[in-house]
């Protein structure tokens, strides 16, 4: 990201840091174990077919032209063809293939599977947010990088911390960190001389006369932490952390060199360095045209970053303490519209859908649910969101019944209520 951009959502979080958690009730928390997520959100909805549930004996008006599903690690378990390197990892994560929650807008429904409620009187908060506030600066988190990372830019669908306000809103890094160079020979972010950027803080300084004139006002002190943190963020180690040319090339090609593959590489740093909840934020899903050739660029960047992911986690001992979810705000027309303008598109669809779950306490090489022949409807074992965070706030040690604070005095809680004989998806853990 810029500078400017870099100085600007650093004060404004620094300003929140002010903002207390009131009320927050002190119900004792299960106990812990995952430290971290890291949520791939594919914005626009993925398609199931196409990812996660092929139907390849559906038909072309179904499947299109991927009917030759690959097999996995795991035997019985078959994704899309173009994903051979996630095939080979089918051990390590699990699928569901029931989702639902039959609503069909982007706004609401990332909303619903992020937060797990239904449109109400109140914002809710995403799970995000709610780490940040159970997992952040209240309880002991002293990461100068913010403990809601998004990368790279915000999802825009919905307002993330909701009713808990500005001090849990996720940070946007922004940029390419496919093409960011940080801190190489001196030179820093939009590619200044570092001296340059010390030249600019100290005019910055001298033309501040109202914050010499109340040296010891509140604000301004406040104002100059802000500023530290930011220009931390900018010259100082917490900076070089976004600096991936310190990894070996090989690992980078790995991953793939776009932007998605390049933010799972940065997601694998942050998560070394302590920070509890990161989303990536990946583009281009919401695919009512020319669906096929969509997904011919955009599963081989999917393949090459969540695979490589998921084995650097595995092999550098992180996976078992870090929660990996993939998936999107709903699934999409499992009947194909072949007809113009739409030439192959698939719509918004929200009855039935797939995530891809791994680590954190989460078992491998498992199936949850299952949808009709046509991946129509859900067959057997419906999920719904408020299922799958809560499970997700258990391994976290957050109890989804516990009461979350908010400003109105409205009673609640952590997630909402499920109903009696609800398994909190029991069979992944």
């Amino acid at each position: 990201m810029s500078r400017r951009q870099m100085i600007r959502q650093s004060a404004l979080l620094g300003g929140a840091l002010t903002i207390g958690a009131g009320g927050l009730s002190a119900a004792p928390a299960p106990a812990a174990r995952a430290k971290a997520v890291i949520q791939i959100w594919l914005w626009g909805g993925p398609s199931h077919l196409d990812t996660f549930d092929p139907k390849p004996d559906a038909g072309r008006d179904y499947c299109g032209p991927f009917d030759q599903p690959v097999a996995t690690s795991v035997d019985g378990i078959r994704i899309n063809e173009l994903l051979p390197t996630l095939a080979k990892h089918a051990d390590k994560y699990s699928l569901i293939r029931s989702m639902t929650h039959g609503n069909t807008g982007h706004e609401t429904a990332a909303y619903i599977v992020q937060t797990g409620r239904e449109p109400d009187r109140l914002v809710y908060p995403s799970l995000g947010a709610i780490v940040s506030l159970f997992k952040g600066y209240d309880h002991g988190y002293k990461g100068l990088i913010p403990p809601y990372i998004v990368l790279t830019q915000p999802q825009g669908r919905f307002s993330e911390a909701g009713f808990l306000g500005l001090r849990y809103k996720p940070f946007a890094t922004e940029g390419d960190p496919a093409k960011a160079v940080f801190a190489v020979e001196g030179v820093v972010a939009e590619g200044i001389p570092a001296q340059r950027q010390a030249e600019r803080r100290e005019l910055m300084h001298r033309l501040d006369a109202l914050g010499r004139a109340l040296p010891a006002d509140p604000r301004f002190k406040q104002l100059e932490r802000s500023e530290s943190k930011a220009y931390e963020m900018i010259l100082g180690d917490a900076g070089k952390l976004f600096d991936l040319t310190t990894e070996k090339q090989e690992t980078r090609d790995r991953y793939g060199m776009n932007t998605f593959g390049q933010s799972c590489l940065m997601a694998r740093r942050l998560v070394e360095q302590g920070v509890p909840y990161i989303t990536i934020n990946s583009k281009g899903w919401d695919t009512h045209k020319q669906h096929f050739e969509t997904m011919r660029r955009r599963l081989p960047e999917l393949d090459m970053g969540l695979s490589s992911l998921i084995d650097d986690l595995s092999q550098r001992g992180l996976l078992d303490s870090t929660i990996l979810w993939c998936g999107g705000e709903f699934g999409r027309t499992p009947k194909i519209q072949w007809e113009s303008p739409w030439n192959g598109g698939r719509g918004h669809y929200g009855n039935c859908f797939s995530a891809l779950i791994a680590g954190g306490g989460f078992k491998g090489g498992r199936v949850l649910g299952s949808s009709d022949k046509t991946g129509s409807e859900v067959a057997d074992r419906p999920v719904h969101p408020a299922e799958m965070l809560g499970a997700m706030s258990s391994l976290l040690g957050i109890d989804p019944d516990q009461a979350l604070p908010n400003s109105r005095g409205i009673e609640t809680t952590v997630m909402p209520p499920i109903p009696t004989g609800t398994l909190r998806l029991k069979e992944l853990l």
